[in-house]
């Protein structure tokens, strides 16, 4: 079945417009009790989420207490952890209901739609769960226990409801990664039709407007109001309580115009190199890379970098390789189109193997570092705080080469940046509200003419 990476429509239509990013390091989650309990036997859930995060269990939805044990009613909907990295959908404690997918899940550039249909009153077992991603309903599973005939799940239960949390075994699964348009519908079990379609023109799944009616606990999540995320908007009034998120949270990073982050699977090759806040920040690491998740060989481009800590020891800038690990070692093989900066002046061009300082470009906590990668006529202007401080002319402009935003920590000659936050349109801190030409992106500073951010619907247009 197609991974969703680039989920805009060819044909337009139905847009959304926000997701919600939950980052485990900040303990993000939404939760509700509901006052009346709903049906406990039928109803479907529906949402999208790009994930962040392979290795590590994350839960995008629990009810019941959080003791998890078994028989404790605890129930959790989450992603294995590992490099297995399945589906696994857990009520009683694993004890009453288990199933987990044999399909694993470990494109963190991907938006993935996940539809799970409930209706334990069907006489057969493998009737009473039905999953579904990306409009396919998925059949192969290990260690399966399908629950009873008649089973009664907590969910629409009047007890704690979360998204973004869960727990198991007596241990804290918080959620990395994107979550949008996110249904429950309480009393029906419904399939994806009711929530997504093919694009006729690319054969893409995309999502579309759910107009059925959604039952007593039923809720619709758009989070579209960045100062209450977890508003209801199905008409019920459902509304969640938001837990350690805050509006820098929202995210116009969804499944109809993904954005560009950067690479957790090609981080540093297994370095101890840190992404975190949905694969938009960069801790520290010993002399690793990283780049980002889109590679781009023609069209103009433009990206920020917020600098947090000491800028010494952190590289930023453009590679030819989506799986960049030595942005600021001695050039090899493999690096003639690498171009990174430094926070203490330092320039790297390894086309021409020369290496220059640039007082201009020192950094302090806090800069906005900027780029502007015009691969129509080679070139890539190069900011800090708004200010262009030098353009590079010496990269090819025949399409032939494919480059990538990355950075390269090393805590070699100084202390090395606490953090690089990157913002290629959707930031997760507090931008200047400068879009491009387009009307998308979030920046720190105006746009130049002619750039656009990392985005497909942007991709689809100008590159």
């Amino acid at each position: 079945m197609p991974l969703i990476l680039a989920s805009n429509s060819a044909s337009g239509g139905y847009n959304v417009a926000n997701s919600l990013r939950f980052n485990s390091g900040s303990s993000d989650y939404l939760d509700r009790t509901p006052s009346v309990a709903g049906n406990r036997q039928i109803f479907t859930f529906s949402l999208w989420t790009k994930i962040s995060n392979v290795t590590s269990r994350m839960a995008f939805y629990s009810c019941g207490t959080a003791t998890g044990t078994p028989g404790s009613g605890e129930g959790n909907m989450f992603f294995n952890q590992g490099s297995d990295q399945q589906l696994y959908v857990s009520f009683g404690g694993g004890i009453d209901v288990q199933l987990n997918t044999t399909q694993v899940f470990r494109d963190t550039s991907a938006w993935y739609h996940i539809v799970l249909a409930f209706d334990t009153t069907q006489a057969t077992a493998s009737n009473r769960i039905k999953v579904y991603i990306n409009g396919s309903q998925v059949t192969s599973f290990s260690g399966t226990t399908y629950p009873a005939q008649n089973y009664n799940f907590n969910v629409n239960n009047t007890i704690i409801q979360r998204l973004g949390v869960g727990y198991d075994g007596g241990l804290t699964y918080y959620y990395n990664g994107y979550l949008s348009e996110f249904y429950l519908i309480d009393g029906q079990a419904l399939t994806p039709s009711s929530f997504g379609e093919t694009d006729t023109l690319t054969g893409i799944w995309k999502p579309k407007a759910y107009t059925g009616t959604f039952g007593t606990n039923g809720f619709y999540l758009q989070f579209k109001n960045s100062a209450a995320l977890g508003t209801d908007s199905s008409g019920n009034g459902n509304t969640f309580t938001a837990n350690n998120l805050t509006s820098v949270d929202q995210s116009t990073d969804t499944c109809t115009n993904n954005f560009c982050t950067l690479n957790f699977i090609q981080n540093g090759n297994g370095s101890t190199s840190t992404l975190t806040e949905g694969n938009l920040v960069a801790g520290t690491a010993d002399n690793k890379g990283c780049s980002a998740t889109f590679g781009v060989n023609r069209g103009k481009w433009y990206w920020e970098v917020k600098t947090v800590g000491s800028p010494y020891a952190q590289r930023v800038g453009v590679s030819n390789r989506a799986n960049e690990q030595d942005g600021d070692v001695s050039p090899g093989t493999d690096t003639a189109n690498v171009r990174s900066w430094c926070g203490n002046g330092a320039y790297k061009n390894y086309s021409a193997s020369s290496s220059s300082a640039d007082a201009a470009f020192v950094s302090t906590s806090g800069a906005i570092y900027a780029f502007g990668l015009d691969l129509n006529n080679g070139t890539l202007a190069r900011y800090v705080n708004g200010v262009l401080i030098n353009t590079d002319t010496t990269l090819p402009s025949d399409n032939s080469v494919t480059f990538f935003p990355f950075t390269f920590v090393t805590n070699s000659g100084g202390p090395g940046w606490n953090q690089a936050q990157f913002n290629f349109g959707s930031p997760m801190y507090t931008g200047g509200g400068y879009a491009d030409a387009a009307g998308f992106g979030n920046f720190s500073y105006a746009v130049p003419a002619g750039y656009y951010s990392l985005c497909t619907k942007n991709l689809a247009n100008f590159g």
